[in-house]
C-alpha cells in the first residue's frame, strides 16, 4: 500500500509542477500573439476537452504532466513553397498532397514538406487515421467577438467556414503573412527567449509564493536558543523571499557542480531520481501541510533550474540554439537539432539509471 501511495503522490506532484511549467510557455506565447493549438494536462495522445480562442484545452489519456503546443517552433529553414501551398489548399478546402503538388507545380515531396510545416503552424489540419491518402484540410474559422461587434456597428463581418470547406483567397501573400505573424519563429530573439524561459520562471515564482505562505502566512515552530522553549514564529515577506532566493542559489550551485569533474561524481551520488522523489513525497505528506508545501517548493525549484541546463530538448538547450542562431546568423537544421536532442536524452538516461540504482539500494536498505 505504501508503494501505491508513493506512486500516486509523486504523480500528482510532478504532474502539477510540469503542468504549470507548460502553462508559463502557453501564457508567454499568447501574450506575444503566437498561436498555441493545444494546452493539455497529460502526455500527448487521445484527449477530451474543448476549443477556445484557437487552442484546444483538455486532458489526455495519460494525465502525467502536460504540454503546450506552441506553433512555429520547428527547426531548420522554412519551405519556400508555403505561401503557394497555403493558398492552394484553402481554395480547394480539402485536397490530397498530389493535388496541391499539381496546383503549385512542385514535386510531391516538396508539397508534403510544405503541408506538414503548415500543420505545425496550426494553419491547416493534417491527415486523420480515417484518411486513405495524405489528405489535408483548411481549418474551420468563425468571426471573433470583436469582429462581430464591429459588424454590428456597420463593418463587414468575416464569413464562417467549416473544416475542409473551400474559400476564396484574394491576396495569397497577405493571407500567408497573417499566418506567419502568429508563429514562434516570426518573433524577435528576445521574445522567443522569454517564451523559452517562461516555464522556468513560473516554477520559481510558484516556489517563492510557497516560501512566503510557509514562513510568513502560516508560520513555523522555532526553539529559543536560551530557554529551549518552542514557540510559533513568522518571518516578514521580505525575509521569506530572501530564504527562497537562498535556496534557489543552493540548487544552482548544486547543478553547476555537475559540470565540474572534481565534484560531478559526488553530486550524482547525492542526487535522487523519480524513485527517491516518490519515497520522499510520501514522507512529506506524512509530515502534514508544512511538509507538503516545503517539498513541493523544493521540487519546483529543482524542476525549474534543471530545465535551464544547456542540453536539448530542455528549455536551456533550446535557448542555447537560439543564441547560436542569433550570433552566427545561421539556422540550425532539423537533423542537427534531432541529433543534439538524442544525445541529450541519452545523457539523461545515463544519469537516471545511475540515480535509480542508488535509490533502489537506499530503498532496500532503508537508508533515507
Amino acid at each position: 500500500m505504501d508503494i501505491v501511495l508513493m506512486i500516486i503522490y509523486a504523480t500528482i506532484l510532478l504532474g502539477f509542477l510540469v503542468f504549470i511549467h507548460e502553462g508559463g510557455h502557453y501564457l508567454a506565447a499568447r501574450a506575444f500573439g503566437v498561436r498555441v493549438t493545444e494546452f493539455m494536462l497529460g502526455l500527448p495522445g487521445p484527449s477530451i476537452g474543448f476549443t477556445r480562442g484557437g487552442t484546444r484545452f483538455g486532458v489526455t489519456a495519460v494525465p502525467l504532466g502536460g504540454y503546450a503546443k506552441v506553433c512555429g517552433m520547428e527547426a531548420g529553414e522554412m519551405s519556400p513553397h508555403l505561401e503557394a501551398v497555403l493558398a492552394a489548399l484553402y481554395r480547394r478546402g480539402t485536397a490530397n498532397m498530389e493535388d496541391i503538388a499539381r496546383d503549385c507545380g512542385i514535386s510531391d515531396d516538396e508539397a508534403y514538406d510544405a503541408l506538414e510545416e503548415l500543420v505545425e503552424w496550426g494553419s491547416i489540419k493534417g491527415p486523420t487515421k480515417k484518411d486513405q491518402y495524405n489528405t489535408y484540410r483548411a481549418v474551420a474559422t468563425a468571426p471573433t467577438k470583436k469582429q462581430l461587434k464591429a459588424a454590428a456597428a456597420g463593418e463587414p463581418a468575416p464569413a464562417s467556414y467549416a473544416l475542409g470547406q473551400a474559400r476564396p483567397v484574394d491576396d495569397a501573400h497577405a493571407f500567408y503573412q497573417g499566418e506567419y505573424r502568429q508563429q514562434y519563429r516570426a518573433l524577435p530573439f528576445w521574445k522567443r527567449s522569454v517564451i523559452l524561459v517562461a516555464g522556468v520562471f513560473v516554477n520559481l515564482l510558484f516556489a517563492m509564493l510557497l516560501f512566503v505562505l510557509m514562513y510568513s502566512v502560516i508560520g513555523f515552530e522555532a526553539q529559543s536558543p536560551n530557554t529551549g522553549v518552542f514557540y510559533h514564529a513568522a518571518l516578514t515577506p521580505l525575509q521569506s523571499l530572501q530564504a527562497g532566493f537562498a535556496y534557489i542559489g543552493q540548487v544552482i550551485a548544486l547543478v553547476a557542480s555537475l559540470f565540474n569533474p572534481a565534484t560531478a561524481a559526488d553530486t550524482v551520488s547525492n542526487t535522487t531520481s523519480i524513485i527517491g522523489i516518490a519515497v520522499m513525497s510520501k514522507d512529506a505528506v506524512d509530515m502534514g501541510l508544512m511538509g507538503i508545501l516545503s517539498f513541493t517548493a523544493m521540487i519546483s525549484v529543482s524542476l525549474g533550474i534543471m530545465n535551464l541546463l544547456p542540453i536539448p530538448p530542455l528549455d536551456g538547450g533550446r535557448f542555447v540554439v537560439e543564441v547560436f542562431q542569433k550570433v552566427s546568423r545561421r539556422v540550425v537544421s532539423t537533423r542537427a537539432l534531432n541529433y543534439l536532442s538524442a544525445a541529450g536524452m541519452l545523457l539523461f538516461l545515463g544519469f537516471f539509471l545511475i540515480m535509480a540504482n542508488q535509490d533502489i539500494q537506499r530503498f532496500v536498505f532503508g537508508n533515507w
